[in-house]
């Protein structure tokens, strides 16, 4: 069998493996387990190997690799319109290996196993953020129902806690909801150690790799924003421009056409959503001061400021900002807000 191209379907347990010759002939079908896969692609002539970016695509694109096969990701949005008739395992592995050979298909670039441990940490660190809000959350409405209104903000939520639980304010509380309050608070401070824990070693992260300082260097962009991006980027040189960066992180806006007629409506949304809430929560808090600021970027805020809401601002800052990101480790520099000319 001369296979030059063979598509993967990954599963969790099982994969469905098609191989295509030069000319786009089917000549395999076969179904084995992860790691028979391994070990069948090593006896194979190096060719590409195609798979969707999915859960196990990087660990096993590595190893294939590894072994000299060109690895190909894509992803799974752009294989489904390759997917002929009523859809399964095998035709979608024959479409993974038929978009593969697309001359204009966008890949996936593999992703380090440094890379997807930031990643890693950093979906750890937002799971442990939701659970840290559903708890105090959870507080607000036991108190409310008993007749405490707390206001917004932790450390108000915090201080209530303390008057009610650590002094005599607290009678209004039965015994044994004052001991469950009590209870959730001491989870609450947990939540609250872990998340400092992971904070600091993104800080230290920051601080030791050179790509990350230069991107603390933007206004908006801390430990967290900056070490997110980096290990999400991966190889910048991925992105033509800085606008795909932003397109990428579907930050731009979404063309809707018809007769000839274009028109711009919401962001796409596309990609990650946790690195479009970090940069847009960057943009948000650096606005204030980037709007008074006597430098071109100020400049263009005021002028975006009086014609479009404040919160339109804040999206096209986070979409500037993701520009400024490539153009940094594009050319390894760091950010310079010049003033403007007299």
């Amino acid at each position: 069998m001369a296979i030059a191209v063979l598509g993967i379907d990954l599963g969790k347990n099982s994969c469905s493996l098609v191989g295509q010759d030069a000319t786009g002939r089917v000549v395999l079908r076969r179904r084995m387990r992860r790691e028979t896969v391994l070990t069948f692609c090593a006896t194979l002539p190096a060719c590409i190997v195609a798979m969707e970016a999915c859960c196990g695509a990087h660990h096993m694109g590595r190893v294939l690799a590894a072994q000299g096969h060109t690895v190909r990701l894509m992803s799974p949005e752009y294989v489904r319109p390759y997917v002929k008739a009523h859809k399964n395992d095998d035709r979608d592995a024959e479409a993974i290996a038929e978009a593969a050979t697309r001359p204009t298909m966008r890949f996936v670039a593999l992703k380090s196993e440094a890379q997807l441990d930031v990643q890693t940490l950093h979906r750890v660190r937002d799971q442990l953020v939701g659970e840290r809000t559903a708890l105090t959350n959870q507080i607000r409405s036991i108190l409310l129902e008993r007749g405490t209104v707390v206001a917004q903000g932790r450390a108000k939520l915090a201080a209530c806690l303390a008057e009610l639980l650590d002094t005599e304010a607290g009678a209004s509380l039965t015994p044994r909801i004052r001991a469950l309050v009590a209870e959730v608070r001491e989870r609450w401070q947990d939540l609250d150690r872990r998340i400092a824990a992971l904070d600091a070693e993104f800080a230290d992260q920051a601080r030791s790799d050179e790509n990350t300082r230069r991107l603390t260097t933007i206004p908006g962009i801390g430990a967290l924003n900056a070490t997110a991006l980096v290990a999400a980027i991966g190889d910048v040189t991925t992105f033509a421009r800085g606008r795909d960066l932003a397109a990428w992180l579907g930050l731009v806006p979404r063309q809707v056409t018809t007769g000839g007629k274009p028109r711009l409506v919401g962001i796409t949304k596309r990609g990650s959503r946790y690195l479009r809430k970090s940069l847009v929560q960057g943009a948000r808090a650096a606005l204030p001061s980037l709007r008074r600021s006597d430098t071109h970027l100020g400049r263009w805020l005021r002028s975006l400021l009086a014609r479009s809401h404040v919160n339109t601002a804040v999206v096209a800052l986070a979409a500037k900002m993701a520009r400024i990101v490539w153009a940094l480790l594009r050319h390894g520099r760091a950010y310079d807000a010049a003033p403007m000319a007299a």
